[in-house]
């Protein structure tokens, strides 16, 4: 069957190799293979078997990041059959721990390297007995060499994985954080150029209105008419001025909401009579009517009241100079009605008109965004009319649309937590504490906690490896009297005597002291069953003194004592 492109890819590991890694991979596996060169001398092991230990572990070691889970299942299987190699799964565990994507699959990665271990452990040892005895062992050194390795490399990788997204999360949001400051500053920045176009623009026409009206005035003297005249043409160009201003300022930003802030009382419903009076004062005649009981407005429609006045009053002086002004503001059930009509110009006006063309833009959208609206077009005879309806205590439109929230559409918080919470409110979720996640991304940098976190492994590790040595003496001093016998006993034993005579008086060699020894010595009878046990006054270091006693048809048929190597 053939294996699939995300199937290989999930065996093989994420990371590359690069000259870095192939060296530190070469040293680990020069370093096991001395390692495992010594186990096998003390197992006695042959020089073929020698050779297979250090290509094992080379290659087991070369390939663990590219193939952690094949790596991990057969270096368990070989460690069985070369003990040269047996230290090699420790780094295999580590890195298929680390390596291995999903809990499934790190899950039966392990267990099939288990099975394997222990299955082929007990295939091995099978004609000594004891097979329970071999189980628990492996089992013990399973979870030693291979489990807690593989069990600290994922614990590390996953809690390094998490401060790094935290990290990246945390930059995110201080990013999210300038550019939310950005934005208020932009809003901010239209905000001062709407106001600048109302106010400045109001005042600056009414100069050239009235240096207009002087400069016609003949009871002015020449040089006093140049003078005026050049007032005149002073505030067209201011007035040019603030246009270019005010476009750069408002040049790709959207119309702010208004800021439910409160106003001067000259900014709203109550300073419209002192632009009226500023006007009578310079001649022209303007009439304030005021209808119905007098309620009190939102900030916002206030203040939109006092600016649809103010650029009505504007375009009257500049459109139609020398025509009558009327003012009207009628407190209706629902709503205010705030409304300049003009009759046509008594005469041109003198120069030419400036005019930005945002003036009942402007207003429309203040007006829309109270929840409210604007009308303006022409008037019976000849005239201009401009009529707002304002709601008196209707949130702003913005604010109706994201859900009723009691703060005004276009405030805009300089602060990112503060938006944060409130968006977290308004979705029905808790907010996230920041601040905690900054005090856990300093304790993630932290030296002293990533050596807390090693030194608590290390000593869980060292805790299991001691239990499977304490196992390993324990099963070892156990097995020491079913290997040994003195040598008055063996010269006491005669061949002929049957098979359960001697065997009843004899050890039962049933112990990891006497594996192989029978066929260490002399030959053996052809057909024969041998029975091998150690002298127990033996004191030479690199001998042993054996006893082997060979059975044939139910009679010892030969006895024989010989000195292997150790």
């Amino acid at each position: 069957m053939a294996v699939t492109r995300a199937g290989w890819d999930w065996l093989k590991g994420p990371e590359p190799w690069t000259r870095r890694m192939l060296a530190g991979d070469l040293a680990l596996a020069g370093v096991l293979v001395v390692l495992g060169l010594g186990v096998e001398e003390l197992d006695n092991g042959s020089a073929a078997r020698m050779l297979a230990s250090t290509a094992a572990v080379v290659v087991l070691t070369l390939l663990r990041r590219r193939l952690p889970v094949v790596t991990l299942v057969v270096g368990s299987a070989v460690g069985v059959y070369l003990p040269g190699a047996f230290l090699v799964a420790i780094p295999l565990g580590w890195s298929a721990g680390r390596r291995i994507v999903g809990v499934g699959r790190a899950l039966g990665a392990f267990t099939g390297a288990f099975v394997a271990a222990v299955v082929l452990s007990v295939l091995k040892d099978w004609t000594q007995g004891r097979p329970v005895l071999i189980v628990v062992f492996s089992t013990l050194m399973f979870l030693a060499m291979v489990v807690m390795p593989g069990l600290a490399s994922r614990y590390w990788s996953q809690r390094r994985t998490l401060l790094r997204a935290l990290q990246e999360r945390n930059a995110q949001l201080m990013r999210e954080r300038a550019m939310v400051a950005g934005q208020a500053r932009l809003r901010e920045r239209q905000r001062i150029a709407q106001d600048m176009h109302d106010s400045l623009g109001h005042q600056l026409a009414l100069i050239s209105v009235h240096t207009g009206a002087l400069e016609v005035d003949p009871v002015l003297t020449d040089r006093q008419r140049e003078a005026v005249g050049v007032l005149r043409q002073a505030s067209v160009a201011a007035m040019h001025e603030l246009r270019e201003v005010v476009g750069i300022l408002r040049d790709g930003v959207e119309a702010p909401a208004p800021v439910e802030e409160a106003q001067p009382a000259a900014r709203g419903v109550a300073g419209i009579s002192g632009i009226v009076e500023a006007a009578r004062s310079a001649g022209t005649d303007v009439r304030l009517t005021t209808a119905g009981t007098p309620r009190p407005l939102v900030a916002a429609c206030d203040h939109a009241a006092y600016r649809i006045a103010q650029e009505a009053l504007t375009n009257a002086y500049k459109h139609a100079p020398g025509a009558s002004i009327t003012v009207e503001l009628r407190y209706e059930d629902d709503s205010l009605v705030v409304e300049i009509a003009n009759g046509p110009a008594a005469a041109p006006g003198p120069g030419e008109v400036v005019s930005g063309g945002q003036g009942l833009t402007g207003l429309r959208e203040r007006a829309r965004l109270v929840g409210g609206m604007v009308y303006a077009g022409a008037a019976e005879g000849g005239g201009f009319r401009v009529a707002g309806v304002l709601p008196y205590g209707t949130e702003p439109a913005g604010a109706q649309e994201n859900g009723g929230d009691s703060a005004g559409a276009g405030e805009v918080a300089d602060d990112f937590g503060q938006q944060l919470r409130a968006h977290m409110l308004v979705r029905g979720g808790a907010p996230m504490d920041w601040a905690s996640v900054d005090r856990e991304l300093m304790r993630g940098r932290s030296r002293f906690g990533g050596a807390a976190l090693g030194c608590g492994i290390a000593v869980a590790a060292l805790v299991v490896l001691l239990i499977v040595i304490g196992a390993a003496v324990a099963l070892f001093v156990g097995s020491v009297g079913d290997a040994t016998m003195s040598r008055a006993d063996y010269e006491a034993v005669r061949v002929g005597e049957s098979e359960s005579a001697v065997r009843s008086r004899l050890p039962s060699g049933d112990s990891i002291l006497t594996q192989g020894l029978d066929r260490k010595g002399p030959p053996r009878p052809e057909g024969a069953t041998c029975l091998a046990l150690v002298e127990d006054e033996d004191t030479e270091l690199t001998t042993t003194s054996v006893f082997r006693f060979c059975f044939k048809d139910g009679k010892l048929v030969e006895k024989q004592a010989y000195r292997t190597k150790s």
